[in-house]
């Protein structure tokens, strides 16, 4: 693919936007990073508002598009580097259930995880996921088929999923059985050890700069 492939990646280390610089690693990306102290708040600053009035990361900027969300943020990244072989394209019989998986994160899976933190119990009728169980059971009947979300190769969904799995089993909001631990394991890559130490750095750093501003 020719043209300018150059990503912009707002970024704040050990937030939903570390999967996204997971994959950009990954697909060998193009890409800068416009890195946010979090601890100061720079993501509700006017500047950053101005790219994501919701104040959220991750947000990538190509070519002066925005666009924000995991699922379309993840699917414009596998297309945009289709060399790295980690995206089904149109007319694979992959494609649909690729996209599937992409968008169950955000649309179901989140949603139901953040209920059950927060201890709500939404009505089934009018739930977007209908019940935490049924989501949890979806995911993990689909990971037992294996060895990845879409079978035999690793896709841009497997980085989105395998990253958030580490996150939210680490902090006790799933399970971490058998079957989602040696998802994430086999799903581990250089990638993911080069950001988690840039991340860890990130983070000592914010951290000092809002002590030293007392």
């Amino acid at each position: 693919m020719s043209g300018n492939r150059h990503i912009v990646c707002y970024h704040s280390p050990m937030t939903r936007s570390t999967g996204t610089v997971v994959l950009l690693e990954e697909l060998k990306a193009d890409y800068e990073l416009k890195v946010l102290n979090m601890k100061a708040n720079e993501q509700r600053g006017a500047a950053y508002l101005a790219v994501n009035p919701l104040g959220k990361v991750p947000a990538i900027t190509h070519n002066g598009a925005l666009i924000t969300e995991q699922g379309a943020i993840y699917a414009y990244l596998g297309d945009l580097y289709p060399e790295a072989g980690m995206t089904p394209v149109i007319g694979d019989p992959l494609r649909g259930p690729y996209l599937r998986w992409l968008f169950f994160y955000g649309s179901a899976f989140e949603p139901a995880i953040g209920d059950r933190m927060n201890k709500i119990v939404p009505l089934e009728r009018a739930s977007p996921y209908g019940s935490y169980d049924a989501v949890i059971k979806t995911v993990t009947d689909q990971l037992a088929k294996g060895p990845y979300i879409l079978g035999d190769k690793k896709t841009v969904a497997d980085v989105l999923w395998s990253v958030a799995m580490g996150w939210i089993t680490m902090f006790g909001l799933v399970e971490k059985t058998p079957l989602i631990d040696a998802y994430i394991k086999r799903c581990h890559s250089e990638a993911n050890d080069k950001v988690m130490a840039m991340d860890q750095k990130l983070s000592a750093d914010h951290e000092a700069a809002v002590k030293a501003k007392g």
